[in-house]
This record gives C-alpha cells, sequence and structure tokens, in this order.
C-alpha cells in the first residue's frame, strides 16, 4: 500500500500484481511439483516407488472403496445432494470463511482507526497473529491426527475465536485488545484446514465427494464475499453488527458439529450392533470417523 504513486498506480493495485505475479509463477511451478494420485498415469517427480504407490491404492481401496474411477453419472453425482450432511459441512465452512475473511480486512482498521498505528505500523502488526494462527494449526492438526478427532478441534478453535471477539470489541486497552486479535485470528484460521479434514474424513464414494467438494468450496467462497460485507464503515467505530455476525456463524458452527457428531455417534453404535451396514456408493463401509467420535 505504501507503493502508491509508484508508476501513477495506487497502492492496492500493486496488491494485485504482485500477489498475482506470485500466483502465476506457483500454478506453473505446480505442475511439476504437486504430486498425482497414485495411481496416476502421469509422471511427477520421485516421491514414491512403484510398490509404496501400490500399496497406498490398496490403503485407501480399503478404506472408502473409490480407487478406481467411475464412468461420469449426472443422476450419481446429484443424488448424494439429498443427504443433508453435505449441506451441513458446506455451512461449516461458510461460517468459517465469513470470520477468516472478515477478519482479514478488519483487522487494519483496528489497527489504524481504533488502536491508533500508522498505516506501515497498522500492516506490519497484521502479521504475528497469524504467525500465532499457524502455530496453532499445526499443533491441533497433530492433535487431532493423534487422537483421531475431528469435531472437537473446530469446537476448540471456535472457542477461541469467542474468547477473543468480546476482547477486541469492548476492551479498552490497545494491548489486550491486539491479544484478542491473536486469539480470533488463531480460532479462524486453524479451522479453515480442520474443517476441510472434517469433511474429508466423513465422506466416501466418488460421486459423493465430488459432490460435497464443489459445495464445500463454493459455500467456502460465498463466505468470504460476506465476511467481505459484514464490518462496514457506517458500523464505525464499533462496529459492533460485524462483531455480533462472528458470533452467530461461530456458535453456529458449534452446534452444526455437536449436532453431527451425534449423529455420527448414533449411526456408528448401530452398525457395531450389526443393525445396519453402512454404504456409499453401494461400497461398504468401516463406519464413520470419530467426530466426537470421527465419521463416514
Amino acid at each position: 500500500m505504501q507503493m502508491a504513486g509508484l508508476a501513477n498506480l495506487n497502492g492496492w493495485r500493486w496488491i494485485f500484481i504482485i500477489e498475482g505475479i506470485l500466483t502465476v509463477l506457483l500454478g506453473i511451478a505446480g505442475y511439476w511439483l504437486l504430486v498425482d494420485f497414485p495411481d496416476s498415469k502421469r509422471k511427477t517427480w520421485a516421491f514414491l516407488g512403484e510398490r509404496e504407490r501400490a500399496w497406498i491404492c490398496a490403503r485407501v481401496q480399503q478404506d472408502r472403496g473409490d480407487v478406481k474411477p467411475q464412468p461420469f453419472s449426472i443422476v450419481k453425482y446429484l443424488r448424494p445432494a439429498l443427504d443433508i450432511k453435505i449441506w451441513a459441512y458446506a455451512m461449516i465452512f461458510f461460517n468459517t470463511t465469513t470470520v477468516t475473511y472478515a477478519l482479514a480486512y478488519f483487522m487494519p482498521i483496528i489497527l489504524q482507526y481504533n488502536m491508533g498505528f500508522s498505516v506501515g505500523a497498522a500492516q506490519c502488526l497484521v502479521a504475528p497473529p497469524y504467525v500465532f494462527g499457524g502455530i496453532v494449526t499445526y499443533l491441533t492438526g497433530l492433535a487431532g491426527d493423534k487422537f483421531r478427532l475431528r469435531g472437537p478441534i473446530i469446537i476448540f478453535n471456535c472457542i477461541l475465536v469467542l474468547i477473543g471477539l468480546p476482547i477486541v470489541g469492548w476492551a479498552t486497552s490497545p494491548g489486550v485488545r491486539y491479544f484478542g486479535i491473536f486469539l480470533m485470528t488463531a480460532g479462524g484460521n486453524a479451522n479453515v484446514p480442520a474443517a476441510m479434514s472434517y469433511q474429508a474424513n466423513n465422506i466416501r464414494g466418488q460421486w459423493k465427494r465430488a459432490l460435497c467438494s464443489a459445495t464445500f468450496v463454493s459455500f467456502g467462497g460465498i463466505g468470504g464475499i460476506a465476511g467481505s460485507l459484514v464490518f462496514r464503515s457506517q458500523d464505525s467505530p464499533h462496529y459492533r453488527p460485524g462483531l455480533y455476525a462472528c458470533f452467530a456463524t461461530t456458535g453456529l458452527n458449534i452446534l452444526l458439529v455437536c449436532l453431527l457428531s451425534l449423529y455420527f455417534r448414533h449411526a456408528n453404535a448401530k452398525a457395531d450392533r450389526g443393525e445396519v451396514e453402512l454404504e456409499c456408493d453401494g461400497v461398504s463401509i468401516f463406519g464413520y470417523m470419530k467426530s466426537f467420535w470421527i465419521g463416514c
């Protein structure tokens, strides 16, 4: 933003130019750097040997039964839309991205106009909360994998946001409010991969996975649009409506995860008793991953 005037361009234009160039370069490099699915015939850099690739495919087939691609069918693709869980996952991601995008837009405003920092200082102070958020993301990811839990991780991150929100909105000390930003940033951003894992671990079947991924990402994008509109200039200086919106979306995430977890636990218990056989696309599966207790 401080490059405003260079080459007769505004600062915001330079943001798009620089980030756009980096994105294009990474996209080109990704063609060679990204490793394809193990059963792909496209040659990638020597990440796995043939025996290792076969072993991974066998494990995936045993886990979810959809390694072998099936011919496209619009009916098979759209049929999973009748499963309300798909829309619950999408709504969880919508709520998550609404908070993360709102915070990304709102944080410089808080630091500059509400806390009195200069433009340069405000933009520098944006970075530390995201570093802390990266640490929280890594640690919660480790905990989720170690204990095979997904739902409680999302709820923990939501609690961080709910603790940080009132601190940012109602505390008077700039230092205390900045601490609240750390909590909000960590909880909100850590929930992005947590929500993705929650959805991916609890979906089985090629076509259900395809539709669920599409709705999930789409709702995340819509959340980004909503997040950009949450904190409005007319609500200055306290921006209470935006804070209330973040409260509502975060609380709704906790409710959705609790309801899904109860359903998963009930479905798994019935499968364990032999009362029902869980299936996806006609393939028998082991059950929902423990989400409070995980799922399928």
